[in-house]
């Protein structure tokens, strides 16, 4: 079974370890010690509470569309019609083009909440190293 350290599953949640430790010991995030008193989380708790997570957050409305990332505006292209713009949710970065009026319309601007909502019929699934 895969486990992850404190730190890694920190890192595959984008919060801080110190966030985990106190998940682990508040009881949210279930965890061992390894031989050396580390904590490790399994693969399936993880997963099962990152699972819990995202539920928390989707939107009250409905919607076809399961992947959302909420993140903070860095940066904003506009010309006379179009606009880029750049979101980083956690340690991704999500780009959307958009008509400027969209944009505008939203108030779009660097250091503004926002979530990147994506449907896709194409994704590609990578394994890390």
């Amino acid at each position: 079974m895969t486990t992850f350290r404190i730190s890694e599953a920190a890192a595959l949640l984008g919060v801080s370890a110190d966030t985990v430790r106190r998940w682990v010991d508040g009881g949210r995030l279930a965890a061992s010690r390894d031989a050396h008193g580390h904590r490790l989380v399994s693969g399936p708790d993880l997963a099962a509470f990152a699972r819990s997570q995202a539920a928390r957050e989707e939107g009250a409305v409905p919607s076809s569309a399961r992947n959302r990332f909420r993140g903070i505006v860095t940066d904003v292209r506009r010309d006379a019609v179009m606009a880029r713009v750049e979101i980083a949710a956690g340690p991704f970065r999500v780009v959307s083009l958009m008509s400027r009026e969209s944009a505008d319309e939203l108030g779009l601007e660097p250091g503004v909440v926002a979530t990147a909502v994506i449907k896709s019929t194409n994704v590609v699934v990578e394994l890390a190293d």
